[in-house]
């Protein structure tokens, strides 16, 4: 939800508050409330540095080589500070860089928890030393390091691929003290004592600077602003450890297109950030966020690909400070080859990316991961920071919410309609107005005097219902989370030592400190029933405003000079926060169910590792076609950073869609990960009910293919937990040597076998579809006609028409008999949809479990690998092998691409006797239908097709 106002929802001040979300609303995004890099003087400070002038040289006796990673310390020729570093080789083709302080004044932040271990180093590594450096060759890679100055290439197959420090803009700025001349002109606070110091430092390893070098640099003023304390607006951060920021440049050879570093509402395929500033990764909360935009949104994900036809590799930058990240597109040439000027060919030029990262604190930290394919990566990236989990069967199926449900009798009545109109849904929600004066793990006594009964309601039916608990917490002394907070130390402080308050929903806030695991584990027991007064089993949680948002705080959260757990600053910490409270809480939900269930939470904020805890969405979107077309790149941005689990609130939060754009969410989000209705406090009801008719029967529809498809969609997000990779994913991952995808993001595959083009246009009566692949079939599952990729095709679009696809070769499992949530569908029997390749041939998978605990860890699931060969259709084990049993039957085979009529079908299995099955057949569309072959799903069998 938004929050841009220092206000609290009470009686006296809602008309005001009311007025201003009227006037935010017309005028957008306030940017005045956010830092542009002009604004940021270590985004200043890093961007101006020069190329190719790179100080930092690797000294040449310090060099130390042990199996696959080299050791050694880097000198920065300018002021003789020492740097430690390390570069090591990994497993499954990844490699490391890490680079410390020698001897540092103050301890600087690492961080801990997203990696799911330390990686493994490759073996079998071959070291080679020459005047100029060192390189390892390991597999079909090579790692050469370049001593004078400092610079690191990878090679795959002899191509280069990644450069690093290539063009000498690497800085880290070490801890010092604030230098104290005796000289007059030199006194501190004056801009030439602020020049001293950034050029000097007063380290055990560092010399001092000759005074005379103040007046050298004294002209310097707009660089020299902002290193010991920085101004925002109204708000002043003391930097009490001064400047720290570090940064270091990558090039991607050969490549046009970069992807990733989300959250951005922005282009999939990164722009040029020349001329423009950089992508900014520092989670906020940001009201009716402004599209085509490198602003920061709610989340960080430092993670990028690169992609060219012949490569594809990955760049992990893992730094919890905030970050920014310049693009731009070039040719490289003899000069940024270097050494490897002989790839080219005369004057040749090739394409190239450059990126620039720097952070604000930290050390440099960053991973390789060299492919080479886009599937590939993702797998390597996931071996890092862990795939996703698992969610529990309902979490993927549709969510009911807005801000606010009024009272028992509200829930009681939408539940109600959803059953009345034959529409399914799994997930009631309930926003701030549910609890007592914003106090989270309460409930209003009067709206919601019996809680756990309307639960219990709900989950009579196989529903369940999430409610927030956001982690500011309300400063009264009557209630018991703030006393214990307090009393046990739990806050997080301010740059005086004292508890950190500031403005939030509930009015005068506190946050509990998530950077301490101790305070972490005491969050987590809040929601023990015991804890949680009027929570159930079935209730499940949504952490909103967990960037922090902090009302009036600078650029609306938390000041940078606030203190957590071992003594690190804000500034530190920013972009992990919410991770950890998201975690805090998924371990809580865990532990309530003592470690039986899967959880589901909502985050809002996120990191790299989220995809580990639960499900994250895109925020505060408007109800504009420009915001529904927006979150189809900003969910694939957020899905190839490893965090698949993600959507956007359909129909938008803020404003009021009308009925065409909000049916054209509808069908989108159909087709998305997460699928919930949302909308502001302010907006009119919009249940699906509340449509035209013919209008709520195509919402029905959409909804309904949602569930139909549950089968396909719980398969895709096993696999997932088990490699990483995405679920929905840009065309160019699966068809990653056609160019004419890469930089396409207004279509997209669900998995490898459905391809979908929503409609994001208003009025639209046809739109154009891409489909890729050589010679490859696409079927349309709407009227089964079949297409030869690659081409593009105009389609007529109706308003009830959205085109979805299915790839030759595939089999995707379906349960066509909708019921009212999915729990009750669960035992109900399954449709296969077999589409045939040119060859005939078609594969596919089935995962099931129970749908909710982890008893599949124990083996408790079934994965069943379908082929279709030889005019056979088989059902064997698959990859994984479990021991789970169902009562779900084979229902139904539709066959598409069959050219001739059977003459006979028949089925033999395990537990079935063989019998012949009756079947239809439409020879204009190709399309043969079996009917009841009455198998166990789970059970090894086959079905013969005779011609």
């Amino acid at each position: 939800m938004q929050s841009l106002f220092f206000l609290c929802l009470n009686s006296k001040l809602r008309l005001l508050l009311v007025t201003a979300i009227v006037i935010i609303a017309v005028n957008g995004v306030d940017r005045s409330n956010f830092k542009t890099c002009n604004d940021s003087s270590f985004c200043k400070r890093n961007r101006e540095i020069s190329p190719n002038q790179s100080p930092y040289n690797v000294v040449d006796d310090s060099i130390s080589i042990q199996g696959s990673k080299i050791s050694f310390d880097i000198k920065n020729q300018a002021n003789d500070a020492l740097l430690a570093a390390t570069v090591a080789v990994l497993r499954n083709g990844k490699a490391r860089l890490r680079i410390k302080e020698k001897n540092p004044m103050y301890p600087r932040y690492e961080v801990e928890d997203i990696l799911i271990k330390e990686p493994d180093e490759e073996t079998g590594v071959l070291a080679n030393r020459d005047d100029q450096g060192i390189q390892l060759n390991f597999r079909d890679k090579q790692l050469i390091l370049t001593l004078k100055p400092f610079r690191i290439d990878f090679l795959v197959n002899n191509t280069l691929v990644i450069s690093v420090n290539s063009r000498g803009l690497m800085n880290f700025e070490n801890y010092r003290k604030k230098h104290k001349p005796a000289d007059e002109s030199t006194k501190e606070g004056s801009e030439n004592s602020e020049a001293v110091n950034q050029v000097s430092s007063e380290t055990e390893d560092v010399p001092a600077v000759d005074e005379n070098l103040a007046d050298k640099v004294g002209q310097r003023d707009e660089e020299l602003k902002g290193l010991w304390e920085e101004t925002f607006k109204s708000h002043s951060d003391s930097k009490p450890k001064g400047p720290s920021s570090v940064g270091l440049d990558f090039s991607f050879p050969g490549v046009e297109h970069v992807y990733g570093i989300p959250e951005h509402a922005d282009s999939l395929a990164l722009k040029s950030t020349s001329g423009g500033d950089p992508y900014r990764l520092y989670n906020l909360d940001v009201f009716e966020y402004e599209i085509d935009n490198p602003m920061a949104l709610y989340g960080s994900i430092p993670f990028m690909l690169a992609h060219c036809a012949k490569s594809t590799v990955g760049l992990f930058w893992m730094n919890a400070a905030e970050t920014w990240i310049d693009i731009d597109s070039n040719k490289a040439k003899d000069s940024i080859l270097s050494r490897f000027a002989s790839m080219l060919k005369g004057n040749e030029e090739m394409p190239q990316i450059d990126t620039h990262w720097f952070s604000e604190s930290g050390i440099i930290d960053v991973f390789f991961m060299f492919g080479p394919r886009p599937n590939d990566v993702f797998e390597q990236y996931a071996s890092l920071t862990g795939p996703t989990y698992l969610p529990p069967l309902f979490a993927i199926a549709y969510h009911q919410s807005r801000w606010n449900y009024n009272d028992e009798e509200d829930v009681r009545s939408v539940d109600s309609k959803f059953d009345e109109h034959d529409i399914p849904y799994d997930v009631l929600w309930l926003d701030i107005e549910h609890t007592d004066g914003k106090k989270y793990f309460t409930w209003d006594s009067t709206k919601f005097p019996n809680p756990e009964d309307m639960q219990k309601s709900l989950a009579a039916k196989g529903r369940k219902m999430v409610t927030i608990v956001d982690p500011h917490i309300k400063r009264d002394s009557g209630y018991g989370i703030d006393q214990d907070a307090s009393n046990q130390g739990r806050y997080v402080k301010n740059k005086d030592d004292n508890v950190y308050e500031g403005w939030c929903w509930p009015g005068s806030s506190s946050w509990i400190d998530f950077i301490n695991p101790e305070h972490r584990d005491w969050w987590a027991s809040r929601f023990n029933l015991d804890n949680y007064p009027g929570s159930t089993n079935s209730l499940f949680i949504w952490n909103d405003m967990n960037e922090p948002s902090v009302f009036n705080g600078p650029e609306i959260t938390m000041h940078k000079d606030a203190k957590h757990f071992g003594g690190w600053e804000h500034r530190d910490v920013h972009n992990i926060f919410g991770l950890y409270a998201h975690k805090a809480t998924a371990d809580g939900l865990i532990a309530r169910s003592g470690f039986k269930e899967r959880p589901f939470v909502l985050s809002r904020a996120f990191f790299a590792g989220s995809q580990r805890f639960g499900a994250i969405w895109t925020g505060d979107n408007t109800a504009s076609w420009e915001h529904l077309k927006i979150s189809l790149p900003m969910i694939m941005s957020i899905s190839i950073a490893g965090l698949p689990f993600a959507g956007a609130d359909v129909g938008g939060f803020f404003k009021n869609p009308d009925e065409e754009l909000l049916v054209r969410w509808y069908q989108t989000a159909s087709y998305q990960p997460f699928f919930r209705a949302h909308a502001h406090i302010d907006t009119r009801r919009r249940e699906p009910w509340l449509l035209a008719e013919a209008n709520m029967n195509i919402v029905r529809d959409a909804i309904r293919t949602r569930y139909a498809l549950l089968p396909f969609w719980y398969t895709l997000f096993y696999q997932a937990s088990v490699k990483g990779g995405t679920i929905i994913r840009p065309l160019f991952t699966e068809y990653p040597e056609d160019v004419s995808t890469f930089a396409m993001s207004d279509e997209y595959l669900i998995g490898s076998d459905l391809l979908v083009k929503p409609i994001t246009d208003a009025s639209a009566s046809s739109t154009s579809i891409y489909l890729p692949g050589n010679n490859e079939l696409w079927y349309d599952i709407e009227n089964y006609k079949w297409f030869t990729g690659p081409r593009s095709i105009s389609m007529s679009v109706s308003l009830n028409k959205i085109p979805v696809f299915q790839r030759g070769g595939s089999i995707v499992p379906r349960k066509e008999r909708i019921r009212r949530c999915s729990s009750l569908m669960y035992d109900d029997p399954y449709t296969l949809t077999v589409a045939l390749n040119r060859k005939a041939q078609a594969l596919g998978q089935l995962y099931i479990d129970d749908g909710h605990s982890f008893d599949y860890s124990k083996g408790e699931f079934s994965l069943r690998k379908f082929t279709y060969e030889d005019n056979v259709l088989s059902s064997r084990p698959g990859s994984a092998y479990g021991n789970y049993k169902t009562n779900s039957w084979l229902e139904k085979i539709v066959v598409l691409g069959m050219k001739n009529k059977p003459s006979k079908i028949s089925v033999s299995g395990k537990n079935s006797t063989p019998r012949k099955l009756k079947f239809k057949y439409d020879r204009e569309n190709r399309r043969l239908t079996v009917k009841k072959p009455e198998v166990n799903i789970v059970d090894d069998w086959e079905i013969n097709f005779k011609f």
